[in-house]
């Protein structure tokens, strides 16, 4: 018997989900999913990447408090493909000041699905590392009742207080749904005291309105908006403008027929309005500021086909087209005027228009058989002044597909899984645009640098028994024209980008034991391992060996916790060689970190979490982080450190 029943059938109360400090197993193969309104440790995410972390596999380019860049396996960047609500929301930055998960904020969405590697082809191009999916579902009314409430309030060490609602309201054929949070707080000290330069204010509010004529059918449109302003230790200025608009419409038929069973449409329309500058949330002595802005809009269309009960494909359409433009401050004389009064520029112009399937065959009682294909036209035109390659337009036409094979051993209680995938990933903005040369003898990035192609193999098994949960997964690749940063050795300004040949490879696994129904042990491990081939030295920008440990306690009304990351050292490293946001420039000491957490559930919809991380007061940094030229208070080529002793408390309120 569950704690939850035990609860009940003793006339207690129900508990509310149980705090999540890392996410043990997966779900599938290869496939995770949770609900991103869940309270977690460390302290509660403020970002999309904050709260990937707790997923084996990720970890985070850091820049202070927030809005770090998701790293998953050693990829960065457009390799992991980030959809909120089925769309994609690129961001402005050259940088990558505002990445895309800097937009999404995680308690906002019902459901995190995770496909690591190139295990699936039907949610966009170039997804080598994985896709990411923050979704929102259509709301579920109990008989009797027609509103929905959950929210949750934070506050915590450094001034830390967030607020999140989400309001459903209709009945059986109509449907409208608010969901609104607003996050803050103030520069974090580390282990020794000092303060960095971190802290940030956002918010987010989106609107939903549906119709349910039957229980088979959906249209639904959403439209959002969202701001902030964001203080970065890791860079020369910070993010004092995160505008968003987003609107959304989609259509969802299911049960059609016999074979053809679902359909369904999305058309999206993304804008992110970016400024960052020098003097709004810093002292300066002579004023910069630049805003760029993206808007992005496409759709997509698929049908499910379901032939037998042992075949089913699912098949369609997506496109995607893309404006970044441009305005920067100028001087007139000894006046400065504001890059927000200046027009507009065009900077470049992209579009992808794909056609996919996925199969998926169970071939016996016991196994299983899924496919993809995937083929993708993409182009890009320069509009730069002064580029070189300035009214040049380039396209190409790239497939890429997988095959993987899954295998239940019922007398282990184990699946075992492998399979083969390969992408072929058009160049992104930020690698055709930001850099500013392309390779050897090549008039610029825009026209020398080739698409990038990597073939993996992906394998685990996954053990499940009464009260044992193990699992592993594995991969080894090959990247072909790998796009690589190289940066000047004094500066770090980006000296060029070109193509290399690499080899990567890596796992992550875990366990978890259930002592009781109360009392729960898990442990993760993830590595990760790369090699550039071409010039025989190691992938930059890759994480080193990390284990988590925890245990955690839940009655149904008490909860209490413990979580220990260690972190190894990172020796493999390619001195000023990175990525659009850093480079490496050295190796980094190992650490590790304990924090605790406890919760009481007052009845079935109010429940109290606490935490203190980082217990002990340790002074440490991780390795993929960068303060660059001009950063605050840092000197180039020097790590940030993490926030020290942090406490913090999250109240949930269901209705």
């Amino acid at each position: 018997m569950t704690a939850s029943a035990m609860a009940q059938d003793t006339n207690k109360v129900t508990r509310l989900e149980t705090i999540l400090v890392t996410q043990v197993a997966p779900d599938f193969p290869l496939t995770y999913t949770t609900n991103p309104k869940l309270p977690r440790q460390p302290i509660p995410a403020s970002d999309a990447t904050d709260y990937l972390k707790t997923i084996p596999g990720f970890s985070a380019l850091r820049n202070g408090g927030s809005n770090s860049d998701p790293v998953l396996r050693g990829m960065f960047g457009s390799r992991i493909n980030m959809l909120a609500n089925g769309s994609n929301m690129p961001g402005a930055c050259g940088g990558r000041m505002d990445n895309p998960g800097s937009y999404i904020a995680p308690e906002n969405f019902d459901e995190l699905t995770v496909v690591k590697g190139p295990q699936t082809v039907i949610w966009g191009p170039g997804a080598s590392a994985g896709t990411v999916r923050f979704d929102r579902n259509p709301p579920v009314f109990e008989e009797g009742k027609n509103i929905n409430f959950e929210g949750s309030l934070v506050g915590g060490s450094w001034g830390r207080n967030d607020q999140t609602a989400d309001i459903e309201t209709g009945n059986d054929k109509f449907y409208a749904r608010v969901t609104a949070n607003h996050s803050h707080a103030q520069d974090y000290k580390d282990g020794d005291g000092n303060k960095v330069h971190s802290h940030w204010d956002k918010w987010n509010a989106d609107l939903s309105l549906g119709i349910t004529p039957d229980a088979n059918t959906l249209l639904e449109l959403t439209a959002g908006t969202g701001d902030a302003k964001t203080a970065y230790a890791t860079r020369g200025m910070d993010g004092t403008k995160f505008k968003r608009k987003s609107y959304g419409l989609r259509f969802k038929k299911q049960n059609i027929g016999t074979v053809f069973d679902e359909f369904e449409a999305h058309l999206y329309y993304n804008q992110a309005d970016h400024v960052m500058d020098n003097f709004r949330m810093r002292d300066y002595t002579m004023k910069m500021e630049s805003n760029p802005r993206r808007t992005t809009w496409g759709g997509r269309v698929a049908g499910t086909f379901r032939f037998n009960d042992n075949l089913s494909l699912v098949t369609g359409l997506d496109f995607q087209k893309s404006k970044h433009e441009l305005r920067k401050f100028a001087r007139n004389g000894m006046e400065w005027i504001s890059a927000t009064e200046m027009p507009w520029q065009d900077n470049a112009k992209f579009s992808n228009t794909g056609l996919f399937g996925e199969l998926v065959w169970q071939t016996s009682a016991s196994g299983k058989l899924i496919g993809g294909l995937r083929l993708d036209r993409a182009t890009a035109k320069d509009y730069r002044a002064g580029s070189p390659s300035k009214g040049h337009k380039r396209d190409d036409t790239l497939t890429s597909g997988f095959i993987r094979y899954e295998h239940e051993l019922n007398d282990m209680s184990t699946t075992v899984y492998a399979g083969l995938g390969h992408v072929e990933r058009f160049p992104d903005f930020w690698e055709l645009v930001s850099p500013g040369a392309g390779p050897e003898g090549s008039v610029n990035a825009f026209r020398g640098i080739k698409p990038e192609k990597t073939t993996q193999l992906d394998f685990g098994a996954q053990y499940k028994g009464e009260h044992l949960e193990a699992w592993l997964s594995g991969y080894v690749g090959y990247m072909k024209d790998f796009i690589l940063f190289d940066y000047a050795s004094l500066g770090g300004g980006v000296k060029q980008v070109r193509n290399v040949n690499a080899r990567i490879m890596g796992a992550e696994m875990g366990a978890s034991y259930e002592v009781s129904d109360q009392l729960k042990l898990n442990g993760t491990l993830a590595y990760a391992w790369g090699k550039n081939s071409d010039d025989g030295r190691p992938m930059a920008q890759i994480p080193p060996l990390e284990t988590r440990l925890s245990v955690q306690y839940d009655d149904g009304i008490w909860s209490a916790g413990a979580l220990w990351r260690l972190v190894a050292p990172q020796k493999r490293y390619a001195t000023n060689h990175g990525n659009v946001a850093s480079k490496d420039f050295g190796p980094s000491a190992g650490f590790g970190t304990l924090a605790l957490n406890a919760g009481y559930a007052f009845n079935d919809r109010v429940k109290l979490t606490v935490g203190i991380d980082n217990l002990f007061d340790k002074t440490y940094s991780e390795h993929l982080n960068l303060a660059g030229v001009g950063a605050f208070g840092y000197a180039a080529n020097t790590r940030i450190n993490e926030p020290g002793r942090t406490a913090w408390a999250r109240l949930n309120i269901k209705y």
